[in-house]
């Protein structure tokens, strides 16, 4: 960006006074109020003279710690500052960082003056209340001369993106309520004939010699172990509605933010559990490799026009031919026809439904009366109004199979 000079409100003043001075000087004949107008108009254009080139010797650097957190968590933004001149010093230096509306107030600094080679430091601290991918910068510099008459601005640097991923909470594991595993605990689909094949082979090297099966070394005269244990991961599907329709509120309170906090929530709690994960909002599939790539997905997720929520439905009703523990749908305010087709997805898995509670419903019974629909229909419901209400729910609709026929509006017993 090209400096941009303009005077200060001293500047300013002195080249209104200076012009004063000179017509009334002119106009009563006297030098010595000619010559103070002359000066006091002079002044501030030898102050511009001495800033060229001054904001072109100025360089930066920034550095984010860490470029990636959480929403509502703390990031360090370090900002140098340096002159690169070896002979010229700069005047005058004042900062202000460029920052997003979500990010708080622009930051301000005064340096000072800059001698040769000099460098200057400056930190401050962001905490984004969303999520989403903020640009921070760039780095807004000016410098003034040394009676501060006239300003020169200019741009450095470019931004640098801090991504803040969406908040989560820890989720009981399935079919735990003492702290040992449940029946219904995440399971696993075994593709032989038992957990241990008892047909053994031959020992390899590097098997563990713990699995020699003896009775079966003795008959064969030579080392046999027993056969691995083979397993296919059970899969879980996760539906995410974010169609700006369905959800109301604004800020960290918007229905949207609860919603994909609870997303992340579930998805990293079965990816923890070893299950494979297929994820789905009403746009289509979410990256789901891992836990760092679901957050960061979820972190740039935007509210939809789709008006909809047919085609992440259909999603959920393709996961009937596979091994599926879970099926989670986590919903805004849904009209009839889409409560019907979701109450109608079917199949041998755990289906819950967490409706968030303060989203666009059209009326205080409507969400209720949703609820209801899916119970009926075998979905276990979540009536969810904050993130931190969803353990509890959790661990009462997942751990016994008794939690399904209870009433959701009743809250966790």
């Amino acid at each position: 960006m090209r400096p941009q000079r303009t005077l200060t409100a001293r500047g300013g003043l002195m080249l209104f006074f200076g012009a004063v001075a000179l017509a009334s000087g002119l106009v009563v004949g006297q030098r010595e109020i000619v010559g103070a107008g002359l000066l006091l108009i002079l002044v501030p254009a030898i102050g511009a003279l001495t800033l060229i080139g001054a904001s072109a010797r100025i360089v930066d650097s920034r550095d984010l710690r860490p470029r990636r957190i959480p929403a509502g968590t703390e990031a360090q933004v370090l900002v140098r500052v340096g002159n690169v001149s070896p002979a010229w010093p700069v005047g005058w230096v004042r900062l202000r960082d460029t920052l997003p509306v979500r990010l708080g107030h622009e930051p301000r600094f005064t340096v000072g003056f800059l001698g040769p080679r000099t460098v200057s430091d400056i930190t401050y601290l962001v905490r984004p209340p969303i999520r989403g991918r903020y640009p921070v910068g760039p780095l807004r510099v000016s410098v003034l001369d040394a009676l501060g008459c006239v300003r020169v601005t200019r741009s450095l640097g470019s931004p640098t993106p801090l991504l803040v991923t969406p908040r989560f909470v820890s989720l009981p594991e399935r079919g735990r309520t003492d702290g040992a595993p449940g029946d219904d605990a995440p399971r696993r689909s075994v593709t032989g004939v038992g957990e241990q094949d008892p047909i053994p082979r031959t020992y390899r090297h590097g098997d563990d010699l713990r699995r020699v099966h003896w009775r079966s070394t003795a008959k064969h005269g030579e080392l046999m172990v027993r056969r691995d244990e083979q397993h296919r991961r059970e899969y879980s599907t996760l539906l995410l509605d974010t169609r700006v329709d369905a959800h109301a509120g604004d800020g960290p309170h918007d229905s949207l933010e609860t919603a994909v906090s609870v997303a992340a929530s579930v998805a990293l709690h079965v990816l923890e559990h070893g299950h494979e994960l297929r994820f789905h909002t009403d746009r289509g599939p979410l990256a789901t490799e891992h836990a760092t790539g679901v957050l960061d997905g979820l972190a740039v997720v935007e509210a939809s026009d789709t008006p909809r929520l047919g085609g992440g439905i259909t999603e959920l009703e393709g996961v009937r031919g596979i091994s599926a523990g879970l099926v989670v749908a986590v919903v805004g305010a849904l009209d009839s026809e889409d409560a019907v087709a979701l109450s109608r997805v079917d199949g041998s898995a755990t289906r819950v439904a967490v409706l968030c509670v303060n989203a666009a419903w059209p009326d205080a019974e409507a969400a209720r009366r949703v609820g209801d629909l899916l119970s009926a229909n075998g979905w276990r419901v979540l009536p969810v109004a904050e993130p931190a209400e969803l353990p509890a729910l959790w661990h009462g609709a997942v751990a016994p199979a008794a939690s399904a026929t209870r009433n959701p509006w009743e809250g966790p017993r």
